[in-house]
């Protein structure tokens, strides 16, 4: 099975295995987050969720190459406002999308994930990561941008350890996948891409054998992560920066 608007674009593909679905971010690039990558993951996540209202699922989000995502595309952007708004307003969409979800969601970073690729893999329920290559790191600090507020809301919602917040986002701390666990930042640490993504499988198995109720699954994570998407409403309402 594929997502044919992932495909037209070549930026991602979407499988699926079994009852996990497995998209892909393809191509050897840095996977920047640009309105036209976004609108395809957009795409594919609607194909997922159509398809949770007849069965139970999960979803796995990789990537090909060196990186996850290294973030913004902030080239694309450059100086021009509206362009920064509106890669930003499709990422906020994007997550909103995820959080709302009927089904478990996995990500299997077998690569860097930076800045914006790094909330794009944390507001997943699972975060698996490469150990032999890659780190997490938020560069915010290290290029002069502020960290908008939805972002430190997510942080906060999926990292308890205050200390751990604060070398991710203060001292922009590049984390590899051991130091990250450590820290309660990831979840797990596999050696390998392919054996990543095998570990990834595996757990979605696991949780589609739970046969939970797809509703009852969107609900809860919505409540737990209300004020993300709080944040990411008040964001939507005014004006907003990159």
């Amino acid at each position: 099975m594929h997502c044919e608007k992932c495909e037209t674009r070549k930026m991602c593909t979407l499988d699926k295995k079994g009852e996990v679905f497995i998209l892909t971010l393809t191509g050897p690039g840095e996977h920047r987050l640009n309105p036209t990558l976004l609108d395809a993951i957009q795409s594919a996540l609607n194909t997922v969720r159509a398809a949770a209202t007849s069965s139970s699922v999960a979803l796995i989000t990789t990537a090909h190459g060196k990186f996850f995502s290294n973030g913004y595309d902030l080239d694309w952007a450059g100086s021009d406002k509206a362009r920064g708004e509106l890669m930003t307003s499709k990422l906020r969409s994007v997550v909103a999308d995820f959080i709302s979800l009927p089904l478990p969601t996995i990500a299997a970073v077998t690569g860097h994930a930076s800045a914006a690729g790094f909330i794009l893999a944390r507001c997943h329920d699972y975060v698996l990561m490469r150990k032999d290559r890659g780190f997490v790191y938020m560069s915010e600090m290290d290029i002069a941008l502020v960290i908008p507020a939805w972002f430190h809301a997510l942080i906060k919602n999926k990292v308890g350890s205050a200390a751990a917040r604060r070398d991710l986002m203060l001292r922009a701390d590049k984390m590899t996948a051991a130091v990250a666990v450590e820290k309660g930042i990831v979840d797990s640490a596999v050696n390998g891409a392919e054996e990543t993504v095998e570990a990834a499988v595996r757990l979605g198995e696991e949780l589609v054998r739970r046969k939970w109720k797809g509703h009852v699954y969107a609900q809860i994570r919505v409540d737990l992560m209300s004020e993300v998407l709080e944040e990411i409403r008040n964001h939507d309402s005014t004006r907003s920066r990159l």
